[in-house]
């Protein structure tokens, strides 16, 4: 396993864990003065600045993108609904390509209508069956233009309204039935809050391997957890065997950025974001 306690050579910081403090032009600058060399943006964070901005300065910063957030959403109530999606999954995957992003993170959806507070129907076998259609139909474009797609399973309380897809073992089912030559185009984002739970977790692991293996996300779970979407803690601060995950992930062949991603209305996003980013260096060589 990497040693990752003198530098942060490895380190990526997706975007949203300073939303709350900076625009994204401000928040490469500020990764880059740090030395943090990559980061994984968000879209409507993007677009607030403008995405040739955001590639011209990403590009004069020499940093990289350990991934792109986020594509999905397939799920629809109608075939007009599941065309919108699949359109602006081509959107994702031309701005990920832009950028240079390593991959585009799926995060795929589930019940149509459950996020906005009132789900149209009940029948996740057939909101899987769509993200199944969904991303083949996105993958056969990406391919084309040679973009990784990275399915990241959700936790289970995320099954009604973000995610259907729940567990690695989900996740690389899907990757074996639409890429199994292991190409290297579809493969998984592995965020420790979502799956450290999962007492399949190192055989799937294990099973991904290198060429599924395309992002690896790290924060940690608080007791107590006072929101379930916006409560993600600072790595070290919750229960989370980071490290032990991390050897995981690298024994199979994953060389790449452990990319911190925390959402913290009532923390976090309330600190200096000078304060975030220093404390995200010091716990990726202590912690991660």
């Amino acid at each position: 396993m990497r040693d990752f306690s003198t530098d942060h050579r490895w380190l990526s910081v997706n975007t949203a864990t300073v939303r709350a403090q900076w625009p994204l032009d401000r928040i490469v600058d500020e990764c880059a003065r740090r030395g943090i060399r990559a980061i994984s943006p968000w879209r409507d964070q993007v677009a607030a600045v403008g995405l040739d901005k955001i590639a011209k300065a990403v590009r004069e910063h020499g940093l990289e993108l350990s991934g792109y957030c986020r594509g999905g959403m397939f799920p629809a109530a109608d075939a007009a609904g599941l065309q919108v999606a699949l359109d602006d999954n081509r959107r994702a995957v031309d701005e990920a390509k832009t950028l240079n992003a390593a991959c585009l993170v799926l995060v795929v959806g589930a019940l149509p209508g459950a996020l906005a507070g009132r789900a149209v129907h009940k029948d996740l076998t057939r909101s899987r069956a769509q993200v199944h259609d969904g991303i083949a139909a996105t993958l056969e474009y990406a391919r084309s233009v040679g973009m990784p797609l990275a399915i990241e399973p959700l936790h289970p309380m995320y099954a009604a309204d973000r995610a259907c897809v729940n567990t690695l073992e989900q996740a690389l089912d899907l990757c074996d039935a639409l890429d199994p030559d292991r190409s290297g185009a579809l493969g998984v984002a592995v965020d420790v809050y979502h799956v450290w739970w999962d007492p399949k977790l190192q055989a799937q692991i294990e099973r991904a391997g290198r060429e599924r293996l395309l992002a690896f996300h790290v924060c940690d779970w608080l007791l107590p957890t006072r929101d379930l979407l916006n409560d993600r803690g600072m790595m070290g601060d919750g229960v989370i065997d980071i490290p032990r995950i991390r050897g995981w992930v690298e024994a199979a062949g994953f060389a790449g950025y452990s990319e911190v991603e925390i959402f913290s209305a009532e923390d976090w996003w309330t600190r200096d974001g000078g304060e975030v980013l220093d404390t995200c260096v010091a716990r990726h060589r202590s912690a991660v």
